[in-house]
């Protein structure tokens, strides 16, 4: 979906899908942006840079002490929303599976008050 005619989702927020969260910067601001990212600590960075209202990864494994989903408890310092969908979903890389087959396997406090839960389809919390 191109950023510059993002459709919206039930959230009443636009909607960006990008393979890499570092497309987000500069085009990303109030946007639900999902991305093929994993949720590691340098992705959760440049989620802050981006602006978003709502960062979604990829959880990569979670890897060894959190660090496929360590961005986010940094996005939730900031006040910003963010979750992942599980590796065993989508691909790694690519936003558009993250989109179509993601399901969300770790949310922070922001993303849950939006309504996110794990083991539910994030298309199914995010379509209109």
């Amino acid at each position: 979906m191109s950023p510059a005619t993002p459709p919206s989702t039930a959230l009443g927020l636009p909607l960006l899908v990008l393979d890499s969260i570092t497309e987000a910067v500069g085009c990303g601001q109030g946007c639900v942006v999902v991305s093929g990212s994993h949720g590691g600590l340098s992705a959760g960075r440049f989620a802050l840079q981006s602006g978003a209202r709502l960062a979604v990864f990829n959880d990569a494994g979670v890897g060894l002490d959190g660090a496929g989903i360590a961005a986010l408890a940094l996005l939730q310092s900031h006040a910003m929303a963010a979750c992942t969908v599980a590796h065993s979903s989508a691909r790694i890389g690519e936003a558009a599976s993250t989109w179509r087959e993601g399901v969300i396997s770790h949310c922070n406090a922001s993303a849950q008050a939006m309504g996110a839960r794990p083991g539910v389809p994030l298309r199914r919390w995010l379509l209109p």
